[in-house]
């Protein structure tokens, strides 16, 4: 039997840009987009898969190329900006995939890879083994390279960025010690493609709790907790975090949200009243340009930012609880 063919949709662009573009798809189409870039022409290519063919419409292309005139308007320079549609053979997908996907390590704790790739792990470094999908969070983000690495930094004890020593620090903005008679929780807003909370069991954390409001993101990320061995801890499940209680009885040692901006400051109680009083809030999703706001609305609320981290356009922060505001 012939299997179906997907629609490509590409947009060659600029390196300045390719995030920024990369969002778009993702935010127009629900699939995480691939990126190529050409070192002779200094060209980028932002591409997605389309499962169904009626999702390349009339209507699809116009607010794409009004999603591209935006990117413009903020200074971003977009380069060609031109939009093209063709069919793709799924194992032509699948093999340029495997082309151009690399394993990603976070320090000497953690190693992300595919399935295909042969490389061992360095001695007491966790393994995550992530194949891309249609819809996919595979750690090459700058934001979710940084969430995986908060991480890591909040399991081994590291104050996050900060060099003061734990024991000048007032005790409600101590980083967690590095040796726990207990797990560190997590819970994972947004979850995607399961990436963070897989990590988190493979590193230690217990419970770790995950959710996402797209359904096709749930069914991906149970899959890809069943390939690492996790899924007795890792459970995801459909949640729309706008319909959840204000309040929680239940608070996690790190929350870790990777949503949209605004998301971000209209569900900022609900977001704290998951966090401890002296966990860490991890936030990432967020523009530059954007940023500003998000700190703001959080200090408010009494949580500082102890570490942030810019790459490209994207910019994430991880925040304590900080009494004196």
């Amino acid at each position: 039997m012939k299997s179906a063919s997907l629609t490509k949709i590409s947009i060659a662009t600029s390196r300045e840009a390719e995030e920024a573009v990369a969002e778009l798809l993702l935010s127009l189409f629900g699939q995480t987009p691939s990126t190529y870039f050409d070192a002779e022409t200094g060209e980028t290519t932002v591409s997605t898969y389309l499962e169904k063919s009626a999702q390349w419409s009339a209507a699809a292309r116009a607010e794409l190329q009004a999603g591209l005139r935006n990117i413009d308007g903020c200074g971003l320079d977009i380069g060609p900006g031109e939009v093209s549609a063709s069919k793709v053979r799924r194992e032509d997908w699948a093999e340029s995939w495997k082309r151009h996907f690399k394993p990603v390590e976070i320090g000497d704790a953690l190693l992300l890879k595919p399935s295909w790739v042969k490389r061992k792990a360095r001695k007491g470094q966790a393994v995550v083994i992530l194949d891309p999908g249609l819809s996919f969070g595979t750690g090459h983000h700058a934001t979710t390279g940084f969430c995986l690495r908060q991480l890591v930094a909040v399991r081994a004890g590291v104050g996050l960025g900060e060099k003061a020593a734990a024991a000048s620090r007032p005790a409600h903005n101590r980083y967690l010690p590095r040796n726990l008679d207990l797990p560190l929780s997590l819970l994972d807003i947004g979850t995607g493609s399961g990436i963070l909370a897989i990590a988190a069991a493979k590193l230690g954390y217990s419970p770790v709790r995950c959710f996402d409001f797209d359904p096709e993101s749930v069914r991906v990320a149970k899959a890809n907790a069943a390939q690492n061995g996790v899924a007795h801890l890792v459970k995801p499940v459909r949640h729309d975090l706008t319909r959840l209680p204000l309040a929680s009885a239940t608070r996690y040692h790190v929350v870790c949200a990777n949503l949209i901006y605004d998301l971000l400051i209209a569900e900022r109680d609900r977001i704290l009243n998951r966090v401890r009083s002296d966990g860490v809030l991890v936030l990432a999703g967020i523009l530059q340009t954007q940023f500003a706001k998000v700190e703001r609305a959080y200090r408010r609320a009494g949580w500082r930012l102890v570490a942030t981290d810019v790459e490209k356009e994207w910019q994430s922060g991880a925040f304590r609880f900080h009494a004196g505001r």
